[in-house]
């Protein structure tokens, strides 16, 4: 088990199984979410949110596929807007703190990578495709890419680079909607 203490909230966290305690802190929690746990194909973690008591209020046990080799599962939790963000394969989800409740179920292209907070936005990274939310989880926009790809954040704009063709435009608004790197610029 390990534990990331941050803005009030204790985070319980635990990959390839479920802690000894699972049975406990599913009995304990206002909100548990088990998500593909009888899936053969996966690895299983665990997720638990405390936050002024002993046990979690919040339980999130998943299997997720792929699994590592790069693709991990992560959380952001968000304090302002109690808002905490889950990626693990192929899954996103996103959850109110202060209900709890589960706010929606998104996918990520091919695999999860990571979750980053650039001032009032929310980029997620999968293997083939890149999304912005804000910091209520409204979706903003998102990109289908293909590697080799990478991005970075200069004020308010994003620089994507995708198989060597190079981007930009505002964060907040995204590329457009068009496939725009296959109409031969």
């Amino acid at each position: 088990m390990f534990k990331v203490m941050a803005y009030g909230y204790t985070v319980l966290c635990f990959s390839g199984g479920l802690p000894e305690y699972y049975d406990e802190y599913r009995n304990r929690a206002k909100l548990v979410d088990e998500i593909d746990l009888g899936n053969a194909r996966g690895e299983l973690c665990f997720l638990g949110v405390q936050k002024d008591t002993p046990w979690p209020f919040l339980v999130v046990a998943l299997k997720h596929w792929p699994a590592g080799l790069g693709f991990y599962p992560a959380a952001l939790l968000i304090p302002e807007t109690k808002l905490l963000l889950i990626g693990a394969g192929e899954r996103l989800l996103a959850y109110r703190l202060d209900t709890p409740e589960r706010l929606w179920e998104d996918s990520a292209e091919v695999g999860f990578l990571r979750w980053e907070r650039h001032g009032e936005h929310v980029i997620m990274s999968a293997e083939l495709g890149i999304a912005v939310w804000d910091l209520y989880g409204k979706k903003l926009w998102s990109q289908w890419v293909e590697p080799p790809w990478s991005y970075s954040l200069e004020h308010d704009s994003m620089h994507l680079e995708v198989m060597g063709k190079q981007f930009t435009f505002p964060l907040r608004q995204g590329p457009g909607e068009r496939l725009w790197w296959f109409d031969g610029r």
